[in-house]
C-alpha cells in the first residue's frame, strides 16, 4: 500500500465535533486518513501473529530455557501450556476493551491494546532463564502471556470495527482484507525470522541469548504503532453516536451488548467458529500433524505452511475485492462448500507423502481459508448497530476463539488418539463447515451497504 502523506500539522487527539448534516446524508471519507487508519490496524494484527509465529517456531528452545531440565516433552508441553493460557483470558480482554471502546472510543483503546502486547511480548525477551531465577521464570513467563492474551482480547474486534468505520461502503471489503493480509505477514515474519535464527546461531547461542531476539523487536514494533495509531482521529461512526448521545461518554450497559444482541452474536459465533477451525486447523496444527501423525520431515513441513501463507498474501487483497462485486455471502458460503467437499481430498492428498502432493493439498485448503480471511473483517462488524459494535463483536468473536479456535489442534490430537482415525482434521473441518453455512443461510448481504446504526460513507475525493 502506498504511503499516506504528511500533514503539516498533526491531526487532533480528540473525537471531532461531526458537522451538521441531514439525517442519511452521506459521509465522505478521507483516502488518505483511511490509508492510515488500514495500516495502523493491520500493524497490531501482524504483531499479534509475529509473537504466534515466533513463540510456536521456538518453542522447544523456550521449554529448555523456562522449565527445569529433564524431559524434553514435558518442556515442550509446559511452554505451550503457558502459550494456551493467553486464550483463556482473551474473552476477559474482549468484556473489559470492547466495552470500553463503545464508551471511550475505538482509537483510544486500540492504542492502548497496542502498548500492552507490545509490552507483554518485549517483556519476555527480558526473562531470565529457569537456571537463573528458578521458578519465577515461568511464572514470569505466564505472567506475560496473560497480558498478551487479554490485550488481544480487544485488538481483532476493534482493530476490524475502525477499518468497516472509516471504510466507504462499496471497498469496505477491500479495505477490510488487509487486515488479515497483517496477520499472514506478522505470522511469516516471526517464522521466518527464527528460522533465518536458527539456522545462522549455534545452539549454545540460541539458547543463550539469540531466541531473546525476536520478542525484544516487538519494543520498537510497537513504537510505530503507536505512533500511527494516536495520529488518527475517531471514526466518523462513533463521533455521530456521540453526538447523539449528547455526552463525550455514551453509556452502552453490557446486557444490551449481549442480551440486545443474541441473534447477531449467534450469528458471530458460528461464522469466526468456522473460520478460526479451519484457520488453526492449517496454519497451527497441520505442521504438527505432518512430523508426528505422518512422519514427515518437519523442516519442509513448515517450509510448506510458510509458503501456503505466502500465497495468501498474494490473493487476500483480490478476493477481498470480489466480495465488494458479488458480496460477502457467496464468498464465505463459498468457502463452507469448499471445505465440507474437499477436506477429504485434500488430507489424502497431505497423507501421500510426497512434496507435490502436500503443495497441492495444503495448498487447496490455504486457498479456501481465504473465503474467510477476506470477508470476516468487513462481515463481522456488519452485524451490529455501531451504538454496541465493538463491545459485542468482541465478546461473540472471543468466546468463539476461545472455545473452538484455540482447541482445535488439542481436540483434533485427542480425537486422534481416541479413535485412531488419521482422517479426523478433515471431519473436524467439515462440521465447522456446516456450523458456518448455518450462519450464512441466516445472515443479512451487507456489501455496498451502510453499516448498521451509521449514515452510508462514500470515497472523498
Amino acid at each position: 500500500m502506498s504511503a499516506a502523506p504528511v500533514a503539516a500539522a498533526p491531526p487532533s487527539r480528540t473525537i471531532p465535533a461531526p458537522v451538521p448534516r441531514a439525517a442519511g446524508a452521506p459521509t465522505a471519507t478521507d483516502p488518505a486518513l483511511v490509508r492510515r487508519a488500514v495500516k495502523a490496524a493491520a500493524l497490531g494484527n501482524a504483531m499479534e501473529w509475529f509473537d504466534f509465529g515466533v513463540y510456536s517456531y521456538i518453542a522447544v528452545t523456550l521449554g529448555k530455557v523456562f522449565f527445569p531440565s529433564g524431559n524434553p516433552t514435558a518442556q515442550l508441553l509446559s511452554t505451550f501450556g503457558a502459550f494456551a493460557a493467553a486464550f483463556l483470558v482473551r474473552p476477559l480482554g474482549g468484556m473489559v476493551f470492547g466495552p470500553l471502546g463503545d464508551r471511550v472510543g475505538r482509537q483510544k483503546v486500540l492504542a492502548v491494546t497496542m502498548i500492552m502486547m507490545a509490552a507483554g511480548t518485549f517483556a519476555i525477551g527480558l526473562i531470565p532463564s529457569y537456571a537463573t531465577i528458578g521458578v519465577w521464570a515461568p511464572v514470569l513467563l505466564l505472567a506475560a502471556r496473560l497480558v498478551q492474551g487479554f490485550s488481544t482480547g480487544g485488538e481483532y474486534a476493534g482493530a476490524s470495527t475502525f477499518i468497516a468505520e472509516y471504510a466507504p461502503d462499496r471497498r469496505r471489503g477491500f479495505l477490510g482484507s488487509w487486515l488479515e493480509f497483517g496477520t499472514l505477514a506478522g505470522y511469516i515474519g516471526g517464522a521466518g525470522l527464527v528460522t533465518l535464527m536458527t539456522a545462522l546461531l549455534s545452539d549454545g547461542d540460541l539458547m543463550s541469548w539469540g531466541w531473546r531476539i525476536p520478542f525484544l523487536i516487538a519494543g520498537p514494533m510497537g513504537i510505530v504503532g503507536l505512533y500511527l495509531r494516536m495520529r488518527l482521529e475517531e471514526t466518523p461512526a462513533f463521533a455521530a453516536e456521540v453526538a447523539k448521545a449528547e455526552t463525550a461518554r455514551p453509556k452502552v450497559p453490557l446486557r444490551e451488548m449481549v442480551t440486545g444482541q443474541w441473534r447477531a452474536l449467534l450469528l458471530c459465533v458460528g461464522l469466526v467458529l468456522v473460520f478460526n477451525v479451519t484457520d488453526y486447523m492449517l496454519l497451527s496444527y497441520m505442521p504438527s500433524y505432518l512430523t508426528s501423525e505422518l512422519e514427515y520431515d518437519e523442516t519442509h513441513g513448515l517450509l510448506v505452511v510458510l509458503g501456503v501463507m505466502a500465497l495468501m498474501m498474494v490473493v487476500q487483497p483480490f478476493a477481498g475485492a470480489l466480495t465488494d462485486r458479488v458480496g460477502r455471502r457467496p464468498v464465505i458460503a463459498a468457502g463452507c462448500a469448499g471445505f465440507l467437499l474437499l477436506s477429504v481430498p485434500a488430507l489424502l492428498l497431505i497423507r501421500e507423502g510426497s512434496l507435490l502432493a502436500v503443495a497441492l493439498g495444503m495448498g487447496a485448503l490455504g486457498m479456501l481459508l481465504v473465503c474467510f480471511t477476506a470477508s470476516m473483517p468487513s462481515a463481522l462488524p456488519a452485524l451490529f448497530p455501531t451504538r454496541v459494535r465493538y463491545g459485542s463483536l468482541s465478546i461473540g468473536f472471543n468466546v468463539s476463539v476461545s472455545l473452538f479456535g484455540g482447541t482445535t489442534p488439542l481436540v483434533v490430537t485427542a480425537l486422534i488418539g481416541a479413535t485412531g482415525d488419521m482422517m479426523m482434521p478433515a471431519y473436524y473441518m467439515m462440521a465447522a463447515a456446516v456450523v458456518g453455512g448455518v450462519a450464512v443461510w441466516f445472515m443479512t448481504e451487507s456489501a455496498g451497504r451502510p453499516l448498521p446504526g451509521s449514515a452510508p460513507a462514500v470515497e472523498g475525493r
